[in-house]
């Protein structure tokens, strides 16, 4: 990168002190990122050629990022609907569930993945700004945040590609750190506690980073903010800091592949956030949505005053007008272009009800904000857009922001996936004695993927505003909405509403994707990540309420890359299906892919849902000495050749192998599975509940040992003694429920007891780890068993060391030595 040091930033080009605008030439409609076709389609939306600023317009809102023109035909695949649903996807910046008595929640994921592998602190600062903009714009006061993120290796083994160099680790590093610091910057400053997340690290991300953020937010039914600009004669204004030239055509750069020439050249395309000012901004929002006086508002996000002010138009059906000398500008001499595409951070634009500005003003001034009135609202359905005494921009808005070009893009199985559905075990040799599995289950307790990801959120504040109630380190998050979680009232809704107190609720959220299983077999991917989040909400006590996700793919024109992505929403749709939790929203990022190749496809999933009561919160740790450990669902899934291992942390890890099929997920078994699982937890019988996910039953096992805190860093270690020798026997397999070829079987797989690594480190889907008083065992077993779920007592809580017998023999680990690199594996290689 450093060759290009010196070569002038196309926009330094043509935005800097610009004389006077460029032609538009054939060149410079190809930079930015405009096909021949389109170009021609805004020529005719116009009637004329573009002006320079229009030319940046059509460029932005006609990015996969504003537009989604290749994704948009396998969104509307998705569930969307459900009698909770207040506000549905696409309808406005986030969507928003009633979880009753009045009160719903709004909530919301998007990426900041270019930013971030260009300026990684400033990049992951500006991702939670924007999310949290996304929240408050909907009139919700933001209560929490989660985040989900992926970086290549950051240590020199144990990855399913050991070629990593030195100078890559470091830079791995160098991009984790500045992410977890500026996400922690933003939300510590701002205030709002990060609950929640997941880390992945594999070679596929190296060089492109994956930075996806979650917020939400609780509002009264009556406290919803759309995003339109309605009522002609309206003023528009204009708040929060001046506009800069940070952000330039960020929403474009977001929409291309990433490179080095790419990432050198748009470092101006990366904001600067100020948290401080979003949260003087958020509280001046919602202390004017009090006041009656707003008729529309939306955050400067992608895109920036562009796609705020064409947007709101557009879902309106009015026009919009306003003047740039006007704009607050904190750069001298910046050009209509600059001020129309800068995405500045921490701005808003607000439609007023005519005649109460000074109502507007005197807000803003109290809380010391720069605020101006730039425009007004019209009846021509057009975006006018005046510099001085020059008009820049003429656009029917609907046409900018309603309809850009959509794309049925080639699709085509890839090559590669022929070897990974002929991969089977025989060349694999298995563990062979109890020193074998001792060492395995550590070298996967110390991966960084599997490893205690405490390293990054004990640098988030995690219980800001006291409402968590489970904080990170178990299946998933809860929090608890109280009085003080609302926004503030108007004095009208206030009289109306009577007493504000409000019952408190219990909200769980997770974000998962194993971006491996969906590179391996995008469809059962896709279906298995929905399945993992709804699965870790039961765990935890929760019922899904809705799903957000963020597709974070490579490039769409190439029909192999295409494939992978059509497949895992595909299977995302489907499982969303079959849980009940419509998508309410959520972000598409594409490009995903550095000169060394594209990601693994990550459909990355946020699943929400409701605790009906305190005492039903369950946590992935054992509790008490004596206590029964039951397995709820199969133990091997006889019907897999390869028995959950495809694509497992253990064959990544141990055999340095990224193959195989993964396990397949069968939704009915896992919604079967949850349905049992809530049902055991509501009847007061269930103490602890943990999923067998990355790493398998034994990693699940050594997790419920070591994964309580009983201080901020002290943590409760709890033993366990464990049978496997007979379980699979014990365990009714449902093939009958699969439809599943027998003949496919290997000898591998009908052989009950032939791999110990399958046994103890095989990923088959649906399977939770509980614990329960030792005389409720017996009835736990029945009633799953009555339900169709298969159960068994596989051990009891107790002791120093976990213990596993099985037919093999039986290994035992100290849980100070499973606890140690578990725990510090990450800060080890950070430090």
């Amino acid at each position: 990168m450093s060759t290009l040091r010196n070569s002038l930033n196309f926009f330094s080009n043509f935005l800097i002190f610009p004389m006077t605008e460029p032609a538009i030439t054939p060149e410079l409609v190809a930079k930015h990122n405009l096909t021949p076709e389109e170009y021609a389609h805004a020529v005719e939306i116009l009637g004329r050629t573009p002006s320079y600023t229009e030319l940046g317009i059509f460029s932005v809102m006609w990015s996969e990022h504003c537009s989604y023109k290749n994704t948009r035909p396998l969104l509307k695949t998705f569930p969307t609907k459900s009698p909770k649903i207040l506000v549905g996807a696409g309808e406005e910046n986030a969507g928003i569930i009633d979880i009753g008595d009045g009160i719903a929640i709004a909530f919301k994921i998007e990426s900041h993945n270019h930013p971030s592998a260009v300026e990684p602190f400033q990049g992951a600062t500006t991702g939670v700004g924007g999310i949290v903009r996304d929240i408050f714009t909907m009139g919700a006061r933001p209560v929490c945040a989660v985040n989900s993120l992926r970086f290549g290796p950051i240590t020199a083994n144990g990855e399913s590609d050991l070629s990593n160099s030195k100078a890559e680790i470091a830079n791995n590093r160098r991009l984790f750190a500045g992410v977890v610091s500026g996400i922690a910057h933003y939300g510590n400053c701002f205030g709002i506690p990060t609950v929640a997340g997941e880390v992945y690290f594999d070679k596929t991300y190296q060089g492109n980073p994956l930075v996806n953020a979650f917020c939400l937010g609780v509002l009264r039914h009556e406290q919803i903010t759309r995003g339109a600009a309605k009522g002609v004669g309206n003023p528009v204004f204009y708040v929060g800091p001046a506009t800069g030239r940070d952000g330039l055509a960020g929403a474009a750069f977001a929409s291309q592949d990433l490179t080095e020439e790419s990432a050198e050249q748009q470092r101006g395309a990366v904001q600067v956030g100020d948290p401080f000012m979003e949260k003087l901004v958020c509280e001046a929002c919602l202390e004017l949505l009090a006041t009656g006086c707003v008729a529309g508002m939306q955050d400067m996000g992608a895109a920036g005053l562009t796609c705020s002010t064409c947007e709101m138009a557009a879902r309106a059906g009015t026009g919009i007008e306003i003047e740039l000398d006007k704009v607050p500008q904190r750069a001298p001499n910046m050009s209509s272009y600059e001020i129309m595409l800068s995405e500045s951070q921490e701005r808003m634009l607000i439609v007023v009800h005519k005649g109460r500005e000074e109502e507007v003003k005197r807000i803003f001034d109290k809380w010391d904000l720069p605020w101006s009135e730039i425009g007004i609202i019209t009846d021509t359905g057009h975006m006018v857009v005046r510099h001085g005494s020059k008009l820049v921009v003429d656009i029917p808005a609907r046409k900018i922001a309603d309809e850009s070009p959509v794309y049925h893009r080639d699709a085509q199985e890839p090559e590669y996936l022929k070897a990974v559905r002929a991969f089977r075990l025989d060349g694999t040799p298995d563990l062979t004695n109890g020193t074998d599995a001792t060492d395995a289950l550590k070298r996967l307790l110390a991966w960084p993927s599997i490893a205690s990801k405490n390293w990054v959120y004990r640098q988030y504040d995690h219980q800001v505003r006291d409402g968590s109630v489970v904080l990170p380190g178990s299946d998933a998050a809860v929090i608890r909405i109280k009085t003080d979680s609302l926004p503030v009232m108007s004095a009208e809704l206030a009289a109306k509403v009577g007493d504000p107190k409000v019952s408190e609720k219990l909200i769980a959220m997770t974000v998962d994707c194993n971006g491996v299983y969906v590179y391996l077999d995008p469809y059962e991917g896709g279906k298995a990540t929905v399945a993992e989040a709804c699965r870790n909400l039961a765990c935890s006590g929760a019922l899904p309420l809705g799903a957000t996700d963020n597709l974070n793919m490579a490039n769409p024109h190439k029909p192999e890359l295409f494939w992978q992505m059509r497949e895992s929403v595909r299977g995302l749709a489907e499982a969303c299906r079959a849980f009940n939790a419509p998508v309410t929203g959520g972000n598409c990022s594409l490009y995903n892919q550095s000169p060394a190749g594209p990601i693994d496809p990550t459909p990355t999933v946020a699943v929400v849902g409701v605790i009906e009561k305190l005492e039903h919160v369950t946590t992935q740790w054992f509790k008490d000495e004596g206590d029964a450990i039951i397995l709820l669902g199969e133990i091997v899934d006889q019907a897999d050749p390869i028995l959950g291992l495809g694509g497992s942390a253990y064959l990544q890890v141990i055999h340095s192998k990224k193959t195989g099929s993964p396990p397949r997920c069968d939704l009915e078994t896992a919604k079967t599975l949850h349905t049992t699982l809530l049902g055991l937890i509501q009847s007061g019988l269930v103490k602890s509940a943990h999923d067998c996910s990355d790493g398998g039953l034994a990693v699940a096992l050594a997790e419920s040992c070591i994964s309580q805190l009983i201080a901020r860093e002290t943590p409760r270690l709890i033993g366990a003694t464990v049978d496997l020798s007979a379980v699979a026997a014990d365990v009714s397999p449902l093939h009958s429920k699969s439809g599943i070829d027998q003949s496919r079987l290997t000898s591998a797989a009908t052989s009950q007891g032939a791999r110990l690594d399958a046994l103890l480190f095989g990923e088959t889907q649906s399977r939770v780890v509980i614990s329960c008083k030792a005389l409720d065992a017996l009835k736990v077993v029945e009633r799953a068993r009555l339900m169709g779920v298969p159960a068994v007592q596989i051990g009891k809580v107790g002791g120093d060391k976990l213990t596993v017998k099985t037919a093999s023999g039986e290994f035992s680990a100290p849980l100070t030595e499973l606890h140690d690199p578990w725990w510090n594996s990450i800060a080890r290689a950070m430090a």
